[in-house]
């Protein structure tokens, strides 16, 4: 399989959910069967990625990007920017093809899920054809090599989960939800477009390679190192819309209104993946500033969620503050420069938590609905697939050994700890850890609640059984995909052996030595040298081996500091792991506290979480009302300003106007008027003379000879 081969393998897959999307969409209500084309369709996607998958990793893997471009647009010469042009094209990279793995197999299963999960449902068709769309939006984001033709399929993408979202639109809160999606991801999409025109002004392209040639030429916009640090955080705004990162992570607990396996798809795998994907692929050009900014934001998104998931009752909502903290852990892991264990963690948590909210849906299947853990329990008995699935997904979320979780998140971890060792941030490792921490409290929380005791609604509990096989298979599947031998051959250490993290290459920074995080500018020494330097007693041959799967390419004081923070920071995870998981148990199986007590006790702490730190409130009250208010002052400045101006010259116009019309009929109209009846009285008067008799004639001629000869005389 050759360069061209590919691109046509990625053009294939790209428009296959596309015609699957047009013909479901049109034919949809007259065929009801169409949704199985639409399935076939993303299976056939499914497999073409895997042998891209496979050809790209085994033979290529050190192979430069496929590119293909073809120009779309050419304005000619434009003043001040020269000549523009603008190209699309795609980009086949080790990068692509597992985020396109991804995509389709979590696109896939979600379909297979749906089959069951959706039955019944009045716009069963019409589902599956958004699912389609939804799917072709996220792929276009995937294969891109330039920001323009990124930011198209990143607006399709809003759309597409606008539709999502708000597809039991008759329902007010998805409709309300799938609005404050959108709008909430207007709001970054609106600081990415800024970038993207900052980008194009100063570079004249929107292709990522000719963008960071012109960068390493020493090229910045404005010629500033300020406004190319402006421009990486103006670009991962659209990262924080996307991934639902502090601020705007509001929006994505409300979206669970949307169908549960809509939530799997965009809410756990893709959609919000994006947002990482674009981090990832800007990656080269931020700033050490930048970087600084992306990692207190995603420190931020990872804790705050995390203490908010510790008191919802909602099992989707826990899972969906729980996407949010995750991405949170993925944006941390890039800002610290952890490159390769953030796109390690999108991988792994893609599966692990699509499998979650999957397993939700198997239980609100069964349980006719219902979405409150309190009136759930006892369930492992009636769901033993879904309940053994559930717990490999939860143990590989909260990193525990032989999962993939823990090999992604203990990088993560790792790379804090090293970063604080050498910048004096510690509060990444801190934030890193704490989070490890609650994540495993609040998920085996919710494990023992639903699972476990016994049932609180014993009418649904009844009728509650397992999920047909169309939605426990993907379950399985997903389950397997949560085991550490999918990605290394060491399941407690990812640096060593054969690792996935070894495909995923670190992108060597462009911008100016002065602009990057001190520990960047050093070049990486050889891999022997470090070897002896670090430990002269340690046999090369394997600390070479090491060396070379730490994709974390820095400066030797980093390589160094990585390395001895591996397993302090494995060990500490793991513990604070397992106290969460044992804490969880004391409270909600053992119950060696009173809750109700306890939450007492706490009240405002815990007030403070259950309403997810009156964020919403807070938007509502400034933003909202802000804008609120601004459109009460708006109307009344139209209403009474405006209008009364336009009002007033009417007024004034009237006036004018009528004086004009009085002119006009008894001034102008009048003097002709009076004109015409004095020619008509004349004309009366002289027709008396015409009598047409000559005497008369002849009488008045004598007449007037007289009265001249007296006037004269």
């Amino acid at each position: 399989m050759n360069e061209l081969s590919f691109i046509q393998a990625a053009l294939v897959v790209l428009f296959l959910p596309l015609l699957g999307f047009t013909v479901t969409i049109l034919y949809g209500k007259r065929f009801k069967w169409l949704y199985l084309f639409e399935v076939a369709i993303i299976t056939i996607a499914l497999g073409i990625s895997i042998y891209m998958l496979f050809i790209r990793l085994a033979y290529f893997a050190d192979a430069p990007p496929f590119q293909k471009e073809f120009l779309w647009i050419n304005l000619g010469i434009v003043p001040l920017l020269g000549k523009v042009t603008v190209e699309l094209g795609i980009m086949i990279d080790n990068i692509t093809v597992l985020m396109l793995f991804v995509v389709c197999l979590i696109s896939a299963l979600v379909h297979y899920f749906s089959i069951e999960y959706m039955k019944g449902d009045k716009r069963y068709s019409r589902y599956f054809a958004y699912l389609g769309i939804f799917t072709f939006s996220m792929l276009g984001i995937v294969f891109t090599h330039n920001l323009l033709m990124m930011y198209i399929f990143w607006e399709l993408v809003g759309l597409s989960s606008y539709l999502l979202i708000g597809f039991w639109y008759e329902k007010k809160s998805a409709s309300d939800a799938s609005k404050k999606a959108f709008i909430t991801n207007r709001i970054g999409d609106l600081g990415m477009l800024a970038g993207i025109l900052l980008i194009f002004s100063t570079y004249h392209t929107f292709t990522f390679e000719a963008i960071f040639a012109q960068i390493k030429a020493g090229q910045m916009p404005l010629n500033s190192g300020f406004w190319l640090t402006a421009t990486g955080i103006l670009l991962f705004c659209g990262a924080i819309g996307k991934s639902a990162q502090f601020p705007l992570h509001v929006w994505l607990p409300d979206a669970m209104e949307g169908p549960t396996p809509v939530s799997a798809l965009i809410h756990a795998a893709t959609m919000v993946a994006a947002g990482v994907y674009l981090t990832v692929r800007i990656f080269p050009m931020l700033t050490g500033d930048a970087l600084l900014f992306i990692a207190i934001i995603g420190a931020l998104s990872a804790f705050i969620p995390a203490t908010i998931a510790l008191t919802q009752t909602d099992i989707k909502k826990i899972l969906a503050y729980s996407t949010i903290s995750q991405l949170g852990y993925m944006i941390m892991a890039l800002g610290v420069g952890a490159y390769s264990f953030g796109f390690f963690h999108l991988i792994t948590h893609a599966f692990f938590k699509a499998g979650l909210f999957l397993g939700s849906g198997s239980v609100i299947y069964a349980m006719h609905h219902e979405q409150d853990i309190r009136q759930m329990g006892g369930l492992r008995k009636k769901l033993p697939i879904t309940y053994a699935a559930f717990v490999i997904y939860s143990l590989a979320i909260s990193g525990i050994p032989l999962t993939s979780g823990f090999l992604s998140k203990d990088g993560i971890l790792a790379s804090a700890y090293a970063f604080g060792g050498l910048t004096g941030y510690k509060i990444f490792a801190i934030t890193g850890f704490l989070v490890a921490l609650l994540t495993a409290f609040y998920m085996f929380r919710l494990i023992f609640v639903t699972f476990h005791g016994e049932p609180r609604n014993q009418h649904k509990y009844d009728h509650a059984h397992e999920s047909p096989a169309l939605m426990t298979v993907p379950l399985i599947i997903l389950a397997v995909l949560s085991i550490f031998a999918f990605y290394t051959a060491n399941p407690l250490d990812a640096g060593k052996g054969w690792t996935l993290s070894s495909w995923i290459k670190t992108p060597p920074s462009v911008v100016p030595a002065s602009l990057r995080y001190e520990f960047m500018n050093e070049k990486q020494p050889e891999v022997a040298e470090v070897s002896k330097s670090h430990n002269e007693t340690e046999p090369v041959a394997e600390n070479v081996e090491a060396k070379k799967n730490e994709q974390i390419i820095h400066s030797e004081e980093y390589t160094h500091a990585l390395h001895s923070a591996h397993y302090p920071a494995m060990g500490l995870s793991l513990l604070v792991a397992i106290l969460g998981i044992f804490t969880a148990y004391l409270f909600y199986i053992k119950k060696v506290v009173n809750l109700d007590a306890f939450v007492e006790k706490i009240k405002p702490l815990y007030n403070f979480s259950l309403n997810k730190w009156y964020f919403d409130e807070f938007y509502n009250s400034v933003f909202v009302g802000f804008v609120m208010l601004l459109s009460k002052i708006l109307n009344w400045f139209d209403a009474n300003i405006v209008d009364g101006i336009v009002n007033a010259s009417a007024s004034v116009t009237r006036t004018v106007s009528t004086f004009s019309n009085a002119i006009d009929k008894y001034i102008v109209d009048g003097l002709v008027n009076f004109l015409a009846i004095l020619t008509g009285m004349f004309g009366i008067f002289l027709r008396k003379l015409q009598t047409g008799k000559v005497q008369t004639y002849l009488v008045m001629v004598i007449f007037s000879i007289i009265v001249l000869i007296f006037i004269f005389i």
